[in-house]
C-alpha cells in the first residue's frame, strides 16, 4: 500500500501532465531521511508535527527544483529529474550527518496521540497496517478530486497538446509546477510511512533503481487511470516475492529480476494500457454480452 501511493504519486505525473520523472524516488528518500533527521534519537516523534513535517520539505524541494526542471522537455527533463536525484543521493552517502552508506536507525516509531490518549500504535503491524490504509485511500481519494476539478482537466490539456492550452491563455507554467509539488509531496508520505514500516533508512531509497521500480510498477498496471498503478504496485510485489520464492523456482529465483524485466516487456507490447486497461476491456466486454442478451430478449416473437 505504501508503494501504491508511491505509484499515484508518479502517476499524477507522467499519466496526467505528462512528465516523465526519472528522480521521483528523491522525494521518498528525503521524507525519511527527514523523519531520521529531525526525530529524537532515542524517543518517538509525534505524527502530528513529523508527518507534515517531512512532506514539507518535500513539498520545498521539489518547489526549488520544479523552478528549475520544469524549463526543459523531452529527455532533458527526464536526466534533469536523474540529476537532482543522484545529487540527493550522493549528499546523503558522502555526509556523516545522513549516516553515510550504512544509513540511519530509526528506534523509536512516532506517537499517534491526543494528549495521552493513543490512537494507535505503530508498533503494532495491525494498528500501523490499519493507518496505511487509510492513508492511500485518502490520497486516492485526493487525487480523484483533483483530477475531475478544472485545474485536473487543465493538466490532462498540457498533456495533450501544451502550445494549444498556452494560446487559450492558461498559465501552462505555474500548473506543471502545482503537479510538481503535489506529486513530490505525496511521495513523500510513501517515502515517510516506508521508514517508520523498517525502521531505517540509507541512501538505497534515493537512487535511480527506486525511481525506475515505481516507474515499473506505473507501466504494469496502467498510466492514466490512478486504479492502474494501485493494481500495479500490488502486482510488482506480489511477483517480485513468486519470481524470488526457491521453492518455486531452485536456484533460478536468485535471476528474479531477469523474469521480471520478461515480465514488464511483454506488458508494455501486449497490454500498453496496463493490467487496468486489460480489467476495463474484460468489463467492456461483459457490457457488450449484457446488451446484447438485452436486445435479443427485446426481440417480438415469430408467431407464425
Amino acid at each position: 500500500m505504501i508503494l501504491a501511493i508511491f505509484a499515484m504519486s508518479l502517476d499524477l505525473l507522467i499519466g496526467y501532465t505528462g512528465l516523465v520523472s526519472f528522480g521521483h524516488a528523491a522525494y521518498f528518500g528525503l521524507a525519511g531521511y527527514a523523519l531520521a533527521l529531525m526525530g529524537p534519537q532515542y524517543e518517538a516523534a509525534s505524527l502530528w508535527w513529523s508527518l507534515p513535517a517531512a512532506m514539507g520539505v518535500c513539498a520545498l524541494f521539489a518547489l526549488v527544483t520544479g523552478l528549475l526542471v520544469l524549463r526543459t522537455r523531452g529527455i532533458f527533463f527526464i536526466m534533469v529529474t536523474l540529476a537532482f536525484s543522484q545529487m540527493l543521493f550522493f549528499v546523503f552517502h558522502d555526509s556523516k550527518f545522513g549516516g553515510g552508506s550504512d544509513g540511519i536507525y530509526i528506534y523509536n516509531k512516532p506517537e499517534l496521540k491526543i494528549g495521552d490518549f493513543a490512537l494507535a500504535n505503530l508498533d503494532k503491524v495491525e494498528d500501523f497496517y490499519y493507518l496505511v490504509l487509510i492513508l492511500m485511500v485518502a490520497v486516492y481519494l485526493l487525487l480523484r478530486t483533483v483530477l475531475g476539478s478544472n485545474f485536473g482537466r487543465a493538466l490532462v490539456g498540457i498533456k495533450v497538446n501544451e502550445h494549444r492550452m498556452q494560446a487559450l491563455g492558461y498559465p501552462v507554467f505555474r500548473y506543471k509546477l502545482a503537479s510538481f509539488v503535489l506529486a513530490g509531496t505525496l511521495g513523500g508520505l510513501a517515502g515517510y510511512l516506508a521508514a517508520v514500516q523498517f525502521g531505517f533508512v540509507n541512501p538505497e531509497i534515493l537512487s535511480w533503481h527506486k525511481s525506475g521500480q515505481v516507474m515499473m510498477m506505473v507501466i504494469l498496471g496502467g498510466m492514466g487511470t490512478l486504479f492502474g498503478p494501485v493494481i500495479g504496485a500490488f502486482a510488482f510485489v506480489l511477483l517480485q516475492e513468486a519470481f524470488s520464492n526457491q521453492a518455486y523456482f531452485g536456484d533460478w529465483a536468485k535471476y528474479w529480476q531477469l523474469a521480471m524485466g520478461i515480465f514488464i516487456i511483454l506488458v508494455a507490447m501486449y497490454l500498453p494500457q496496463g493490467l487496468a486497461g486489460l480489467l476495463q476491456g474484460l468489463g467492456r466486454k461483459d457490457e457488450i454480452v449484457e446488451a446484447d442478451e438485452e436486445q435479443v430478449e427485446d426481440v417480438p416473437e415469430n408467431k407464425s
